[in-house]
């Protein structure tokens, strides 16, 4: 009797396991298959940074397998164009709905931009007073001002050092770095980053005389500037 239960129980047992075996190797097989189903996906040809204008340049359509998309992936370039990314994207990624917004949308990360406590101050600057047009934001950048007086019937130009490390938060309605696709656009401001208290001495300084930018590097710690130099 007992012998007869105890083969009554390996026989259930076999049965249960043979089931769990198979179901196990079907969903395998289901999971293969939605992942073997390719599809087309757009994806950054290059790395995109945060805030940057999304070109035609930019983006490229691969093959991707279906189950490992994101809901969010866009399989086409329609309506990307143009538009800018809330995040960076790296090279290769997909590109997602939620990480993209208008022009309207990107004009207001300006204010987003500014540190809590700081201000933004722009500034008009030429070919020379701008390095070339080499600034670029987030570079930070030493401001002077030349300010030419007459003493004794002569006229001695005084050059002085109104703001050490600022740091640039856009060139003209730009925002982010250039990168070596996009077309060298001339910019006739800078926006700069600075204290509350300093806002009224460089919009002061401006009107009185020529502004300067020195840009500093960004590959190592500078000995600081003199304060002032005549």
């Amino acid at each position: 009797m007992k012998g007869k239960v105890m083969m009554t129980l390996a026989l259930i047992m076999g049965i249960m396991t043979t089931y769990l075996f198979y179901q196990y190797t079907k969903d395998i097989q289901v999971t293969k298959a939605k992942q073997g189903n390719m599809v087309e996906v757009v994806v950054a040809k290059e790395a995109i940074g945060k805030n940057q204008r999304i070109d035609k340049d930019d983006l490229e359509i691969v093959s991707k397998p279906e189950g490992g998309l994101h809901a969010s992936a866009l399989q086409k370039t329609d309506g990307i164009q143009g538009q800018y990314a809330t995040a960076a994207i790296a090279q290769g990624e997909p590109i997602l709905s939620h990480r993209l917004q208008t022009k309207k949308e990107e004009e207001l990360i300006v204010a987003k931009k500014v540190s809590q406590g700081k201000r933004a101050l722009s500034l008009g600057v030429n070919m020379v007073q701008s390095v070339s047009n080499l600034i670029e934001p987030e570079d930070y950048v030493d401001v002077y001002v030349s300010i030419a007086k007459k003493e004794n019937g002569e006229t001695k130009v005084e050059t002085d050092l109104i703001e050490q490390k600022a740091r640039v938060l856009a060139i003209g309605r730009k925002l982010v770095e250039s990168n070596s696709k996009e077309d060298y656009v001339e910019y006739s401001s800078i926006t700069i980053e600075v204290e509350p208290h300093e806002v009224a001495k460089i919009v002061k300084a401006s009107e009185e005389g020529n502004i300067h930018m020195a840009l500093r590097s960004r590959l190592k710690e500078e000995v600081e500037p003199k304060e002032k130099e005549n």
